[in-house]
């Protein structure tokens, strides 16, 4: 019993770090997001708040200030470096949303197990950090990025190295890359695809689509509130969907331009363009975002298509735990001298 509630704990947070780009916006705006369990997180230019609501209804926050990594380090302002720090920086913000919200989802359940086991769950009032242990998190992390190579950059190597057994002419330098690219593609759109039938992780999808309205609430100026961010859309253009959309069309221009032939060679260069693809990757967004009638602005295009996937329509619930979020982030805003807007 022990062991399968382990497991069964492990396997969630395993699927929310893969989901963690997904969910992520990933950028230095006025405000971004991610979902995590039965919540959101939201950030400003200098502070950050993930609101939670626990099984009993109560919402519970965890907030703090933040400093943004090119006023700390002015070279993470240069183009694509920017990206890559930004993007990582932002992973590390999720994994610690993710880990205060696992804690939180899932402490009642963790609290019972020990009880059953004659333990006591060694925690204070209102604390939740001792639900999911440290070793968890990171055997997670390991696994998940060890998982992430294998599918999207082993797999769909060895898949096209197959096909070009059968079709000689997948050879090509171009078509080779861009059949792998293609395999790449539709591997994650399956991947997201299956996850999302699980009553779990839709539950995420609709707290990822309570993030995007209430978002694009704020962003309309008008008072931030449930009735007035459930009349916007769901889909948003600086999703975490999008990005990785325009980093799997970027890698395969980026493999195009390094005429490797054995295969250690090619799946050597995936991983160390990683960093490069996704900071040309982010500058793209970033460009598109704010030119968007250019032709670069039709590379978030299918991004939004794919969110029918990712995001979905939120109860009034989860879209009051997002405004939480946001109100908190703002407020704390205001406290570091920064602009905010306050529901």
């Amino acid at each position: 019993m022990v062991l399968a509630s382990v497991f069964r704990t492990f396997v969630r947070l395993f699927t929310h770090i893969q989901l963690m780009p997904v969910l992520e916006s990933g950028e230095e705006t006025l405000v971004g997001g991610q979902a995590v369990m039965e919540g959101v997180m939201m950030r400003a230019p200098h502070s950050y708040c993930v609101a939670v609501r626990k099984p009993d209804g109560e919402i519970v926050t965890q907030e703090m200030p933040l400093a943004r990594l090119s006023e700390k380090r002015p070279i993470l302002g240069i183009p694509v470096l920017r990206g890559v720090a930004t993007l990582g920086h932002a992973m590390y913000l999720g994994m610690k949303a993710l880990k205060f919200s696992a804690d939180v989802a899932l402490h009642e359940e963790v609290k019972k197990d020990a009880e059953a086991k004659g333990k006591t769950l060694e925690t204070k009032e209102g604390e939740y950090s001792g639900a999911i242990p440290g070793w968890m998190m990171a055997a997670n992390l390991a696994f998940s990025l060890v998982f992430f190579i294998f599918l999207y950059k082993f797999v769909p190597l060895v898949l096209t190295q197959w096909l070009v057994k059968v079709v000689p002419a997948v050879e090509n330098q171009i078509l080779f890359n861009a059949v792998d690219g293609v395999i790449r593609l539709l591997i994650f759109c399956g991947f997201l695809f299956a996850i999302s039938r699980t009553p779990d992780i839709r539950r995420v999808f609709q707290f990822h689509g309570a993030e995007h309205k209430v978002v694009f609430n704020f962003e309309s100026g008008k008072p931030v509130t449930v009735e007035n961010a459930q009349s916007f859309s769901t889909f948003h253009p600086r999703c975490g969907t999008s990005f990785l959309i325009v980093v799997m069309l970027v890698s395969i221009a980026v493999y195009t331009v390094f005429p490797f032939e054995s295969f250690l060679a090619k799946f050597l260069l995936r991983l160390a363009a990683l960093p490069v693809i996704a900071g040309l990757s982010y500058e793209l967004i970033r460009y598109s975002a704010k030119h968007q009638g250019s032709i670069l602005a039709m590379l978030v295009a299918p991004g939004l298509w794919l969110q029918r996937i990712t995001t979905q329509p939120p109860s009034d619930d989860q879209a009051e735990v997002a405004i939480r979020a946001l109100d908190r982030a703002m407020a704390l805003e205001l406290e570091q001298g920064g602009e905010a807007v306050i529901a």
